[in-house]
């Protein structure tokens, strides 16, 4: 096939910037819309470039296109170059493509961010990188380059603090643009980016995905204001550098793409453009609550146990989660499962392992709690009373949530739930077992759980009740949320709730702190629901409704 007008210039555009979809290709190139798409389908009828589906919750189904290893030798043919240095020069080697499709998410949402900058400033180039702390680097008319970061949702705080520190201490960009997982650790990295030698604005991906160019959705890290992309790039003027980064030792053409195999025989780096999104949104519930009961996934999914069926039989066959009878048939995520999701998200494969890993029980063993390897996997199945009655709690949360006007907007697990700051020059933590945030009517709630079984002792419930006074003690839960969160705590019966009621008002008096509590205990739960009329407060009355009507 002869390339010529808009099928060379597509070419080369997807060997620089593999797995874009034709829209992303309108975007970028410049060319009409029936162009590109009768330029993809001559390169595809040529078998110079091949389809891989994917869709994500953030993006609707689409195919994304890769050049093959016969694209490659005519693009090297046409240009007269080696087909070596192009490996060596571009992201189309079987190493590059392997490490693309593996975070073929958060390439989907940078792409998408790329089409819209491309609105505002054309033509634009763009750069993916290993192992650089930015995702990509966009190379914008007049010598400015803007760099894209994105923290996946399984990354946590410290692995990301360290890679905006090393952002700032490499070739300072013209700009950057932060695209992050939730409104908690976008207010963390406001705080991370304080005197960054460059201009950086933030903002949620699930709203930058689909935001047009003057969208507000975007904020600086020092006010609250928020602005659109064409004012974010309108501070991002100075000339910036393209970051270097040590090429690949090996290369080797990349092979086609087999789809066809088994699940648990597919190659690991296939299964995100594979999987459907409900079955990633239920994979990232199991990895969210290990040890989940298939009830309380489907209350979190909000789906019938004929659909909870067919995506949990997805996932097992793919070799992603597992039931194991140690814990009465209850989801996991495998090994398999876990490096999935590091992966994606640049997180360390090694590490969710050793915290999460379900080994040998997702295997098919038997065995007990003190056979897993993943320290936090071994203590989830230790308390599964305590780990079952948590997931209960939410999902009953999200089911009536669905049911009325709330809309449940984020539900962390307690290693992303805790909170550490600062009080009298000691390092402080609060340890929560769970952090939810409800909206309803554009108004944003946000809590705390404490689901408590050993506190039975004025002693213990004041134990219990301290680093919540030192938290709310401080200024850092309107900083680190927006809104002050409640705390809710949940007792076996109403004894205990209503002592710990007392205590809790003894101590907020003595150490002049108020911290916002709601108490329940689960009788009560069980009749009104977590948004029924279930909570108590220290100022006595009536059990009342979670939040004050909008």
């Amino acid at each position: 096939m002869k390339l010529t007008g808009g099928t060379g210039d597509l070419l080369r555009r997807l060997a620089a910037m593999p797995f874009l979809d034709r829209l992303e290709l309108v975007a970028l190139s410049g060319w009409s819309r029936g162009t590109v798409y009768e330029a993809v389908r001559r390169l595809e009828d040529a078998g110079l470039v091949a389809p891989v589906p994917h869709a994500t919750e953030l993006t609707p189904p689409t195919r994304r296109f890769h050049v093959t290893a016969a694209g490659l030798r005519e693009l090297a043919r046409e240009e007269h170059r080696p087909v070596a240095d192009m490996l060596r020069s571009l992201p189309v080697s079987t190493a590059w493509r392997r490490l693309l499709l593996q975070r073929l998410d958060g390439v989907a949402s940078i792409y998408r961010l790329a089409s819209a900058v491309s609105a505002l400033a054309w033509p634009i180039g763009l750069r993916w990188h290993r192992a650089l702390p930015a995702d990509a680097t966009l190379t914008l008319p007049g010598g400015r380059t803007v760099a894209i970061v994105r923290q996946g949702r399984t990354s946590d705080r410290t692995a990301f603090a360290r890679r905006l520190w090393r952002l700032r201490e490499g070739p300072p960009p013209s700009g950057v643009l932060l695209l992050m997982p939730d409104g908690v650790r976008l207010r963390h990295a406001r705080r991370l980016l304080e005197g960054f030698p460059a201009p950086a604005v933030l903002a949620l991906e699930r709203e930058a995905v689909n935001a047009g160019p003057d969208d507000p959705v975007w904020g600086l890290p020092s006010i609250p204001a928020t602005l659109s992309l064409r004012t974010a790039l309108e501070t991002m003027t100075a000339e910036g550098a393209l970051p270097p980064e040590r090429p690949l030792a090996r290369v080797s053409p990349p092979p086609g793409i087999d789809t066809a195999a088994p699940g648990r025989d597919l190659p690991d780096h296939l299964l995100p453009a594979l999987l459907k999104p409900a079955e990633k949104r239920a994979l990232d519930l199991v990895g969210d609550w290990p040890w989940i009961a298939p009830a309380h996934l489907q209350g979190l999914l909000g789906v019938s146990p004929a659909r909870l069926s067919q995506i949990a039989g997805a996932l097992e066959d793919f070799g992603l989660a597992a039931r194991t009878s140690a814990a009465q048939r209850r989801f996991i995520l495998t090994d398999r499962g876990l490096a999935l999701v590091a992966r994606r998200d640049r997180a360390s494969v090694d590490a969710a392992r050793r915290r999460w890993s379900p080994a040998p029980l997702d295997a098919g063993g038997d065995g007990d709690w003190r056979a897993l390897r993943g320290r936090n996997a071994r203590q989830l199945l230790r308390h599964l009373d305590h780990t079952t009655s948590v997931h209960g709690f939410l999902a009953a949360l999200a089911s009536q949530a669905r049911a009325g006007e709330w809309e449940v907007m984020q539900l962390d697990p307690p290693h992303r739930a805790s909170r550490y700051f600062r009080r009298d020059e000691v390092m402080r933590s609060v340890h929560p077992d769970a952090f939810g945030l409800l909206r309803r009517a554009n108004t944003d709630w946000p809590f705390f759980l404490e689901w408590e079984r050993r506190a039975v002792r004025p002693t213990t419930m004041a134990a219990r009740l301290a680093p919540y006074l030192r938290y709310y003690g401080s200024h850092r839960p309107t900083d680190d949320h927006g809104a002050c969160p409640s705390v809710l705590v949940v007792f076996r019966d109403e004894i205990a709730a209503t002592h710990f009621l007392r205590v809790a008002e003894a101590e907020m008096r003595r150490a002049g702190v108020k911290v916002p509590l709601q108490i329940s205990h689960e009788r009560l739960l069980q009749q009104q629901g977590p948004l029924g009329r279930s909570w108590f407060s220290p100022a006595g009355g009536e059990p009342a409704y979670l939040a004050p009507a909008a």
